[in-house]
């Protein structure tokens, strides 16, 4: 942009085609070029002494590991788009959710983690944080402003994910955070399902934003990387961890999300449009007992996400009537565009089945019949609906009859 973003008041969609981008610094190339740089040379020792100032350390470019403009380019953006203080690139989600527990916890600290939170956050409190002398408590994603009762005085972290993984309920997330604050906590909240687009996290009360930039922010299946946003008294601490722990995001995964963060607002509208056409018709089907969808107005989180999202992903559960784990099997491997693979928010469709009940303590996960995440992609729904409508034959029909 050649004025400063804020004097223009831009809207949204806008930003998402600008923030980033600086021409005038790059010979006028519309995007920023990727930097594959371990070693920054200084001109003299005055420069290199100013390079290591500690109060610049993640401001300006000093050694690969710390960032390039390559990656700061994609951290101005995002965090602009989500209303953060500054953002961090790493590895992979994971490693995002790793750091900025880190970076809060210490040895005898306490952390509250919802109980539908993704599984690897969970087995990290389980394997890594225990071994820290960090005990976590793991709660009800519905428990709203009630979370006061489970607040110990070493409760540092209050950790969120809204929807959940695998069954999304959607969580009242200021009142979380209104509950965690007047206790001391930060609130730490996996954004993933909604991206920086869809959710406003830091007006709703969050303290720290995780991003499995793999999904939705990259969108087409071919880059692992993660962020971090972070208010501002919580940038240093969390930037710091994620910098003696040796996190960081390769060039080149770095300017992918970039380019797939200029179509995340058409994406993601596309996205939510197929999934609604392709749920309520998942509704209507006699195999199916129940779509977890908050964008449907018959799911039980619906006002809640209606109140505070901005929109809805492409990822939803479905709840099937009693059926045998060779049907459901049968069903899956009929499907033609729904891939079977791990991760989710690229162009493409993908199911799996799951185990929701598996990696529950603090609540009962029970379903009527075995249970489904898909992720609509960006084909033709009607195909999607004729697809699914193609595997239901299967779970009908023994598929040695089929």
């Amino acid at each position: 942009m050649k004025k400063e973003n804020g004097a223009h008041k831009y809207r949204r969609d806008t930003l998402l085609a600008h923030l980033g981008r600086h021409p005038e610094a790059h010979d006028g190339a519309v995007n920023p070029p990727v930097y594959h740089a371990s070693t920054i040379l200084s001109a003299n020792m005055a420069e290199w002494e100013a390079r290591r100032d500690p109060s610049k350390r993640f401001d300006v470019v000093r050694y690969g590991l710390l960032g390039t403009p390559t990656t700061f380019a994609l951290e101005e953006a995002i965090a602009a788009i989500e209303g953060g203080y500054r953002a961090m690139l790493m590895s992979s989600g994971l490693a995002a959710i790793t750091a900025a527990l880190q970076a809060c916890v210490k040895c005898g600290d306490h952390v509250l983690m919802v109980d539908s939170c993704y599984g690897p956050a969970r087995n990290f409190c389980e394997k890594v944080l225990t071994r820290c002398g960090v005990a976590t408590t793991y709660y009800d994603p519905l428990i709203g402003d009630e979370i006061a009762r489970l607040m110990r005085p070493n409760t540092r972290v209050v950790y969120v994910e809204s929807p959940g993984s695998l069954t999304f309920e959607v969580q009242d997330i200021a009142a979380i955070a209104a509950a965690a604050h007047e206790a001391g906590a930060k609130v730490l909240m996996d954004n993933t399902w909604a991206s920086p687009y869809l959710f406003p996290s830091f007006l709703h009360g969050v303290d720290v934003s995780i991003h499995a930039a793999t999904k939705y922010i990259v969108g087409h299946s071919d880059v692992m990387l993660g962020a971090v946003i972070t208010t501002e008294d919580m940038y240093l601490p969390v930037r710091t961890m994620a910098a003696d722990l040796g996190h960081c995001a390769g060039p080149d995964d770095a300017y992918f999300a970039l380019r797939g963060l200029r179509t995340l607002s058409v994406r993601l509208e596309r996205h939510e449009k197929n999934a609604l056409a392709v749920a309520r018709w998942l509704q209507t089907r006699p195999e199916v007992s129940r779509v977890l969808y908050p964008a449907l107005p018959e799911d039980p989180g619906h006002e809640l996400w209606k109140r505070d999202f901005l929109g809805a992903s492409g990822l939803f559960g479905v709840v099937l009537k009693p059926a045998s784990k060779g049907a459901v099997y049968a069903m899956i491997d009929a499907l033609d565009l729904f891939g079977i693979g791990s991760s989710w928010g690229g162009y493409e469709s993908l199911i799996l089945p799951t185990h929701p009940e598996r990696g529950r303590t603090a609540t009962r996960w029970t379903s009527e019949g075995p249970s489904l995440r898909l992720h609509i992609g960006l084909e033709d729904p009607q195909d999607l609906i004729e697809d699914l409508e193609r595997g239901f034959h299967h779970l009908r029909v023994p598929a040695a009859a089929a």
